[in-house]
Order: C-alpha cells, then structure tokens, then sequence
C-alpha cells in the first residue's frame, strides 16, 4: 500500500498574465518506507508538488493521499507529515533541545516527560547530545542541519518531506550529509519525499526518482533506470554529469547511416530497423564516458578537435568540435592530450542512444547487461 499519493494533481497559480500551471496532471504513489527524490532544473513544480504533500498550497484539481485519506482540506497539522526546509527555520533564541521540543508542545498532548524522552532519542540518533543547551549561532550549518532533522524525526511521521535541505552546505558537507541522510532513513525506515534540483543527490539518495519539468513528470524509475533507460532528451541530458551528447542526423534506412553535423555515423541492421523507415530525423545519443579513443577511422567513429581540455585527475573531460556541433568526452587522464589536437573517438554499437528529433521521444536505448560479481568477491 501506498504511504502517499499523488492522483492526477494539478496545481494553477493566478497571475497579471493569466493562468500559470506549476504542476499538471501529476500522478506518484509513494510506497512505505522509500525514499523518493524530485528532481528537475529551477521552475518545474518540484517543490510546489512537495508543498501541495505538506498542504502548504491548495489543489487545483486532483487528489492527495496520506495513508487511507484524501488529505486535500486537511490543514498542514492534521497530515500527519514532518518538513525538513532549506533554510533550517530554527528559533534563534531557543536552544537545540527547545527547537526540536517545541513542534510536539504545539501540536500534541505528549507529557513532558514523553516529549523530553522523544528529544533524547533523536539527539542520539543523530549524535548531536552534547548540543542540547546550545543556541543556533553557536553551531555549525552542519550541527543545524541536523537539528532542523531531528525536529522532524520527534514527530515520528507517516512521511517525511524535506525541501534541498543541503543546499546551504559546502560541497565537501553536502557529500558527508547525503551519506547520513541514507543511513538515517534506513534506520527509520519512514516514506520520505526530497526535493532537489541536484541530479547527483537525485542518484545517490533515491529508491526512485521523478525527474520533473515544466510542472509535468518526465520519467519515474530507479536512479539506473532513468540513466540507462532515458524515457526522452530531457531525462537523458539532465541525468548525468557531464551530460549526454545529442548529435542531430538525419537517418537513411538503405544504408543504415545517419548523416548530418558534418559526419556520418552507421547503425547496425538490428537499431536500422528500430529507427524504421526513412527519410527520419534522428538525435543520436552517448554519454561522455560511453566514448571511446580510437586509432583508426570506421564506420563507428568520427572525428573531433579538441577546444578545452577539464583534467579531473583519473579522468579528463574534454570539450570538441565534432563536425558541425560539439560534444564532450571523458577519457582516462593518461592521455597526453593538448587543445587544438585532432582526435578520433569511437561511437560504440552498443553504448548509443536514438531520440526522435521532432518529439524528443527515445527510439531505442543503449543495451545493458548487468555482471556479477566474480566468484569469491561476495560474502
């Protein structure tokens, strides 16, 4: 059963130029105890979707479900929920253990003594006892970070919501919250809904991820599902980093090539027939790491001058003019690679993705194959 539930929810904002629609038609169940992250750029309707969860905006049209309930009416109180914000929102003139109190002397008939208890055991979980008598301006964003958390982990909800609670922190906190964040939910084991604009948090934090835009869902799927299997063009160039390659062609089915950009790249028979009939235009897709240095030309290949070269230490990501258009590679950093040198890259069969051009719509994927472990690795 689902914990909650978005059921062809709509939300429209008035505005001086007419209607304004932040979410449209939006469908999601959120199953007990998974961690769901909606992701997309700046303006798609991630976070109003999270507010109209936490009732914190009216529906349009629609259903929300918390549970058993339609919770569209309810007020942010009576839905049973706790919101982590991006900004913390903690009571300056309160101490950590006032803040983290205060949610269940507001909206609950808990004992002191109860509430103390529930403080206590959110303190240790998150290891920030030794803080209890400290004010805000005396932590760390780190140490308010999780104290904004443990306010939310007292009210013991059916749902946590958190709206880019790391965005504040630096890359190198960031990176040690995320790795929390995970073993935190595990422990609780509480349905919880993340809001980011972060397509690596998206990956690494998420049992599945909703990859949102111009306030519709793009894709729902596992973090892996989204990266190998892209539902379109959006979804393959906004997950990934550094993004997906399009390369625009135009298909012809007699020869199986696609032409244009300046270059000439030859499907195999099996994707020809997937593509279909020509005249076609055609996006063809690969991921930067999915190209591979190659020492002489063929039917796969193509070449490219090098612009701007990233090192990166293990890897460097460089920056072509590939034809027409340009495109981006991550090699090995062993290479011996300068700006302006004239490279040759392979286009592997089957690491290549085919969008149709009109509607962005995937053709066909790049197959995948998942290896085991070899014998004797795995315990």
């Amino acid at each position: 059963m689902a914990t909650a539930e978005y059921d062809s929810v709509t939300k429209v904002f008035e505005s001086g130029d007419g209607e304004v629609v932040a979410v449209e038609d939006l469908t999601i169940a959120i199953n007990e105890g998974e961690f769901l992250v909606l992701v997309g750029p700046s303006g798609c309707g991630k976070s109003t979707t999270l507010r109209l969860l936490a009732g914190l905006e009216t529906i349009s049209d629609g259903e929300v479900r918390i549970g058993d309930d339609v919770v569209n009416d309810k007020k942010p109180k009576d839905r049973d929920i706790a919101m982590v914000f991006q900004n913390y929102a903690l009571y300056p003139h309160k101490t950590v253990a006032e803040n983290m109190a205060f949610g269940l002397e507001m909206t609950t008939d808990l004992s002191d003594a109860e509430i103390t208890e529930r403080v206590s055991d959110a303190a240790d979980l998150l290891d920030i006892t030794d803080l209890l008598n400290r004010r805000p301006k005396a932590l760390s964003g780190g140490q308010q970070q999780r104290v904004a958390l443990g306010r939310a982990i007292v009210r013991e909800p059916s749902v946590f919501l958190m709206d880019e609670p790391l965005s504040n922190l630096d890359a190198k906190l960031r990176t040690q919250m995320r790795t929390e964040l995970q073993q935190l939910h595990d422990q609780l084991g509480v349905a919880t809904v993340y809001v980011t604009h972060d397509q690596t948090e998206a990956m690494t934090m998420g049992d599945r991820i909703a990859v949102l835009n111009d306030g519709q869902l793009q894709q729902l799927g596992t973090p892996l599902e989204c990266y190998h299997e892209p539902a379109n063009t959006f979804v393959a160039g906004f997950i990934g980093s550094p993004s997906m390659n399009f390369i625009p062609l135009e298909f012809d089915h007699t020869t199986a090539t696609g032409i244009g950009a300046g270059i000439e790249y030859e499907f195999s028979e099996e994707q020809a027939a997937e593509i279909g009939n020509s005249p076609r235009e055609i996006e063809l897709g690969i991921r930067p790491e999915e190209m591979e240095l190659a020492t002489e030309p063929g039917p796969d290949t193509v070449a490219a001058t090098v612009t701007v070269i990233e090192p990166m230490g293990r890897e460097s990501v460089l920056h072509l003019d590939v034809g027409d258009t340009t495109a981006t590679a991550s090699v090995s950093g062993d290479y011996d690679i300068a700006t302006g040198d004239t490279i040759r890259l392979r286009f592997p069969r089957d690491r290549v993705h085919v969008f149709d051009a009109d509607t962005g719509e995937t053709i066909f994927n790049r197959a995948r194959e998942t290896e085991s472990l070899p014998q004797g690795v795995q315990l």
